[in-house]
């Protein structure tokens, strides 16, 4: 298991700051790094690591902390310093917490969870030397087996971070699936729930009357055959067989915040002078009335809004694909996650992008065509859906049963429509028929459905839709 202390300090560490902290273990504590430096380490006597330091990053967005931790930060900028402790060691957890003490006395700020970081003193244990950590051996996996790695995270909300976004990407070179098990108190992020891509990754809640469950299907658990997996309801049979669910999965309390979800594709034609995250800026102006607030490729998002900067780090990485999370400020709780890659059709933009609603604010449904026609113009959209859901207004994703979202709209982009043969793009087996968006001689189209948060037979009507433009 790993236990996080986070330091957010007004200073950057520095080489002397982080040798102090790193002294907490006493001068015979063994030191090993991974990932070119990026990563140190404290080590037992055989090498192994139960400390890792990530580098500090330095976090120039409002609001993370407090997203992500539910603590007031420092004013921004501030730089965020974490410390992961596997409890395989007994004096783990205690060392981590006395390295983010050392640095928040040195350097200013606080430190996540404050209770682990109250003693500045030597954590004695055993050791000697200087040695390279095995690179098979930094605590980011807890268990591994042929099938999946597990990792097992106890914070306020999983997030996608460096060090998680790593094993996501080990597991799947591996051909192994990911399994992250967290306390019934844990929420996910919405990066990382979009990052899930199904079995065998799950969201594995410990629970008391049912021992695990799925937080996000809510199916009781068991470990079986190196990995967690769907125990069979009562009265299953060969051919019905049901995961039974656990009981704290279904126990929801009714609110009136919604949901407001866009999936948004776009393709640009390949030119050394196209700009990114223009399509992702925009829908973010015409719903909010701002831009963004932040980006990373990583949480915390640690960056100001930059379409440029986000370009600059998308040629540099190609061909290989990147990934990035958008963030809003915290008057609008808004997050997305953005995938960039190169194809034969061009440059594409996979853009999943959610924002929070209370009981006292509607969401700005009277956009979503002026929205749509804004991308279908000036930002070669290929697709967009639009849904609304009854869910949490600060986007955290809870061990709880959250309904479906329902289809206000799809929408065409012009090419896709000239390409439609026979007029099939307009002549739809849907009542309402669509909405021309853009020239009228090269239109994307609007295509309304009922959107109806308490009726899910909107999705009836996306299904047919779907079957009638795919020619089926």
């Amino acid at each position: 298991m790993t236990k996080d202390v986070i330091a957010l300090t007004q200073q950057m560490p520095d080489p002397a700051s982080l040798l102090v902290g790193l002294l907490a273990g006493g001068p015979d504590r063994l030191v090993g790094a991974q990932g070119d430096g990026a990563v140190v380490q404290l080590c037992d006597a055989e090498g192994r690591p139960f400390v890792s330091v990530e580098s500090p990053m330095l976090v120039q967005v409002g609001g993370e902390a407090e997203r992500l931790l539910g603590v007031t930060a420092p004013a921004v900028p501030y730089w965020w310093t974490e410390a992961r402790a596997t409890t395989g060691v007994a004096e783990a957890e205690r060392l981590a917490g006395t390295f983010a003490a050392r640095l928040v006395t040195l350097l200013g700020g606080s430190a996540y969870p404050a209770e682990a970081a109250r003693s500045l003193e030597v954590v004695q244990g055993d050791g000697a030397g200087l040695v390279p950590a095995p690179a098979a051996a930094q605590p980011a996996v807890d268990v591994l087996t042929d099938k999946v790695a597990v990792v097992i995270q106890d914070r306020p909300v999983v997030a996608m971070t460096a060090w998680l976004s790593d094993a996501f990407r080990a597991a799947a070179e591996g051909g192994l699936g990911l399994q992250i098990v967290t306390p019934p108190s844990t929420t996910l992020s919405p990066a990382v729930r979009n990052a899930l891509p199904g079995w065998p990754c799950r969201w594995v809640v410990q629970d008391e009357r049912d021992g695990y469950y799925d937080g996000l299907s809510g199916a009781v658990l068991r470990w079986q055959d190196g990995l967690f997996a769907p125990v069979e309801a009562a009265g299953s049979t060969p051919d019905d067989r049901r995961a039974a669910v656990a009981t704290t999965y279904q126990e929801v309390t009714a609110t009136d915040e919604r949901q407001l979800a866009l999936t948004v594709r776009t393709v640009h034609p390949a030119d050394e002078r196209l700009v990114l995250g223009g399509a992702l800026e925009t829908v973010w102006r015409e719903l909010t009335g701002e831009p963004p607030a932040g980006w990373g490729t990583a949480e915390p998002a640690n960056l100001p809004w930059s379409p440029r900067r986000l370009t600059d780090v998308a040629f540099a990485r190609a061909p290989e694909p990147t990934w990035a999370v958008v963030v809003g400020g915290p008057s609008r709780p808004a997050l997305a996650t953005l995938r960039i890659r190169r194809t034969k059709a061009g440059v594409e933009e996979d853009i999943t992008l959610n924002f929070g609603y209370g009981s006292d604010d509607e969401p700005p449904l009277d956009a979503l065509p002026r929205t749509a026609e804004a991308l279908a113009t000036r930002h070669h959209l290929q697709s967009m859906l639009i849904q609304l859901r009854k869910a949490r207004r600060d986007l955290a994703v809870p061990p709880r049963f959250e309904g479906p979202g329902v289809p206000l709209a799809f929408v065409l982009g012009a090419e896709e429509v000239r390409q439609m043969p026979d007029d099939r793009a307009r002549r739809t087996p849907l009542s309402v028929p669509p909405v021309q968006l853009g020239p009228r001689t090269r239109p994307a189209l609007y295509y309304p459905l009922p959107g109806d948060p308490s009726d899910l037979s909107g999705w009836q009507d996306f299904q047919r839709l779907m079957r009638h433009l795919k020619g089926e």
